[in-house]
């Protein structure tokens, strides 16, 4: 697979997609592992089609992942685009970083020319959520989404 830019990335990211049905509130999660999970395919404004994946532990509810992953054509394989994560030690390698909070993770061109890390090593500490249901809200409102379109009583459809 060749390098995703970062201009491609902050594309597909703000590519308008649509919120799916039983996201939020997360609806029928299936459980494997001790931890319950829950994703969702989506097809983008421009066609491209995208992944969401929930996951939750069912030890300790701050142990969590809420991804947003692009499929890429020709492979057999999802570029994970944004990670948020709950409360966990994190190291960024190029920088030498070690944090310990809840953390977004971001695809980087730089951190794939690397080899040998996944596209989303690189992650920053946040404030923003404390909870899986807060994290998928940020990853909502950070990744293009826009809620489903609904049918106006006032328009019923037929015209004359």
């Amino acid at each position: 697979m060749t390098t995703i830019s970062d201009g491609e990335i902050a594309a597909l990211i703000s590519e308008s997609k649509s919120i799916p049905s039983g996201l939020q509130p997360l609806s029928r999660p299936i459980q494997r592992n001790q931890y319950l999970r829950k994703e969702f395919e989506i097809t983008g404004a421009a066609g491209s089609t995208f992944m969401i994946f929930t996951r939750q532990s069912m030890i300790n509810p701050f142990d969590f992942s809420v991804i947003l992953g692009y499929k890429v054509p020709g492979f057999n394989t999802i570029f994970r685009l944004r990670r948020y994560n709950g409360k966990h030690t994190h190291t960024n390698t190029i920088e030498r970083e070690r944090i310990r909070d809840f953390h977004i993770h971001k695809a980087t061109e730089r951190y794939q020319k690397i080899g040998g890390m996944k596209e989303d090593s690189f992650a920053e500490v946040t404030d923003r959520y404390t909870s899986l249901e807060s994290a998928i809200e940020c990853l909502l409102d950070d990744c293009g989404f826009t809620p489903p379109m609904q049918e106006s009583p006032l328009f019923t459809g037929n015209v004359q």
